[in-house]
């Protein structure tokens, strides 16, 4: 998503196109769900990526897991485990300073946005994972397929009793920004409450705080020269969100 690629870049990036990010990065703004990061993975591929990296947001699995907690797991579940390459991730750990919260462990995958703690519970209880997206298992297969490496870099954006509702699914455009006239309109029949949008954002404040930070200073690790500048494209990391 938008707010997700920002986090990186405060470039004004097209939707669903490579762009090369520093020396050695790329970056592609997919959209949400499996389909759209799958065709992002293999568009990064195709044009000569060698490693891709998922990096964005994430739900909390666990009630510990509280918004802009980074995780940096070490598996994918899709059905079957996929690996992460763990050399590539201790690289970036160990740039992180001590004060993000980092978390490993699994990462489910999901074909839908859960929207209660019960379904993450579900999920959690189904897989042992510890977070979940819709998006890292499909990037994770694409790299396997490939023979690339892979990591995932997520934040907490939804913890397990905060979930956005579906209601709100109805007004997101497929780069993950809001439809402003559709969104209205729930506002004022009460359908959605100020509240809830408040708590989102507060949420999600937090979470590309703790992207902002990976950026900044594992931007190395990422193939980023400089964290806020888009150049041509050039590079052999591919990051798709």
């Amino acid at each position: 998503m938008r707010v997700e690629a920002r986090c990186i870049t405060q470039g004004r990036l097209p939707f669903n196109e490579r762009i090369g990010l520093g020396e050695h990065g790329a970056i592609w703004l997919s959209g949400i769900g499996a389909e759209a990061a799958r065709a992002a993975a293999e568009g990064l591929r195709a044009s000569g990526a060698t490693a891709l990296m998922s990096f964005g947001f994430a739900g909390a699995l666990e009630p510990s897991l509280r918004p802009g907690n980074l995780v940096l797991p070490e598996l994918i579940h899709t059905g079957r485990l996929l690996e992460v390459d763990l050399s590539w991730r201790d690289r970036l750990r160990q740039r992180l300073p001590a004060h993000i919260s980092v978390v490993g462990g699994i990462l489910a995958a999901s074909a839908g946005v859960l929207t209660s703690g019960t379904t993450k519970s579900e999920l959690a209880q189904a897989t042992g994972a510890c977070a979940v997206d819709m998006e890292s298992g499909a990037v994770a297969e694409a790299a396997a397929h490939a023979g690339l490496p892979f990591l995932a870099v997520r934040a907490i954006s939804d913890p397990l009793e905060f979930s956005p509702p579906t209601v709100l699914l109805d007004v997101v455009r497929p780069d993950g920004s809001a439809d402003l006239a559709r969104l209205l309109p729930l506002l004022l029949r009460r359908v959605l409450t100020v509240g809830t949008l408040l708590r989102l954002a507060a949420d999600s404040r937090a979470a590309c705080s703790a992207l902002a930070s990976v950026a900044r200073l594992g931007g190395t690790e990422m193939g980023i020269a400089s964290r806020n500048s888009v150049s041509s494209p050039a590079s052999y990391r591919g990051s798709a969100r």
